[in-house]
């Protein structure tokens, strides 16, 4: 009894105020609409042949570039990041899988490897690239001026980069020999050495190359580079030798090898002297560009950039535990002195 008069006091309530129902109704669907609406944030495939540890100032670079093109990870973007901790071979399938993923542009920071694999993994999906050193060469566009293709960004090391490493060197030790440190595994190792041995040739040098593709190749490197202490060593640009840098650096010291590297990185963590770009300043810009692509603008129409900042660190710390005079000439030169 009571409860059919329940039912007839709500169904009179209805009768008399429907919105009531119209509103629980509508509410209801409103999250789903909400939702609905929502736009789906793009989605930026970071590819990289080495680890994330070693990487995050750079990859912090990275995101600063970002956000000068008006993006800010977890508010307009997303990032997939795919790390192959060094092994070459996993870069196809990680690139594969961005391609699945079917982000909105692939981003290679100063990782020649992770560029090809991107390249040959899509040729619809944009690319950026930090590449040395040549991306013409290395097929991944049609020119500097006018990349042509899904793929642009930074190209950097050559020939006068290499002239300028052997000139310090040879200020640091002019009687010793000079040996070159190289990654077999690289794609760009063959023109490192080419333009090596040219710029060798020039000033009546001759440089002995040394190979070391992972990190019981370069133990081995050094433990025959202390068997000739009159040489000096010059580290060859490469991808694996960032990441491998604390090891580098290391033996070097434990060796008492005199040794120029290619990036700022090295001589801050104890590396004697180094030469090259600004690591920092190329992810940068590439982390403009790609929010440039984003923004869509098309990789074939943005010229490759090259590098606008180069740097001469120089660690006297390291110097006088190495018993080494660093030449006034050099100290005048240098972007910074470590102290």
């Amino acid at each position: 009894m009571g409860g059919g008069q329940d039912a007839c006091a709500v169904k009179e309530a209805l009768a008399r105020y429907p919105y009531f129902m119209l509103l629980g109704g509508a509410a209801a669907t409103w999250p789903l609409a909400a939702r609905a609406q929502q736009p789906t944030m793009p989605v930026i495939g970071y590819l990289h042949s080495s680890s994330p540890e070693p990487n995050d100032a750079l990859v912090a670079a990275f995101r600063k570039g970002l956000s000068e093109a008006g993006f800010v990870e977890g508010q307009n973007v997303a990032i997939e990041f795919r790390w192959a901790a060094e092994q070459l071979d996993r870069l196809p399938g990680l690139a594969a899988d961005l391609v699945r993923r079917r982000v909105a542009v692939i981003a290679t920071p100063a990782n020649t490897p992770a560029a090809l694999a991107a390249k040959a993994a899509t040729t619809t999906i944009p690319i950026v690239f930090s590449v040395g050193p040549d991306p013409v060469a290395l097929g991944l566009v049609a020119s500097l001026n006018r990349p042509g293709g899904n793929a642009t960004g930074i190209g950097f090391q050559g020939p006068e980069l290499v002239a300028k490493r052997l000139g310090y060197l040879r200020e640091l030790a002019q009687a010793a020999s000079v040996v070159a440190l190289v990654n077999p595994n690289s794609e760009i190792t063959d023109a490192v050495v080419k333009d090596l041995q040219a710029t060798a040739r020039t000033v009546g040098l001759s440089v002995e190359i040394l190979h070391a593709g992972n990190g019981r190749e370069i133990d081995a490197a050094f433990t025959n580079l202390a068997r000739k202490p009159d040489s000096a060593l010059l580290i060859g640009p490469d991808a694996l030798f960032m990441s491998r840098r604390a090891q580098l650096v290391t033996l070097a010291a434990r060796h008492a090898i005199t040794v120029i590297y290619p990036l700022r990185e090295f001589a801050e963590i104890g590396g004697l002297v180094s030469y090259g770009p600004s690591l920092r300043n190329v992810y940068q810009q590439t982390g403009l560009y790609t929010g440039r692509v984003l923004k869509g603008e098309k990789p074939s129409d943005l010229p490759v950039m090259l590098p606008t900042k180069f740097e001469l660190v120089v660690n006297l710390n390291t110097a006088k535990a190495l018993g080494l005079s660093v030449p006034d000439k050099l100290l005048a030169l240098a972007d910074e002195v470590i102290e």
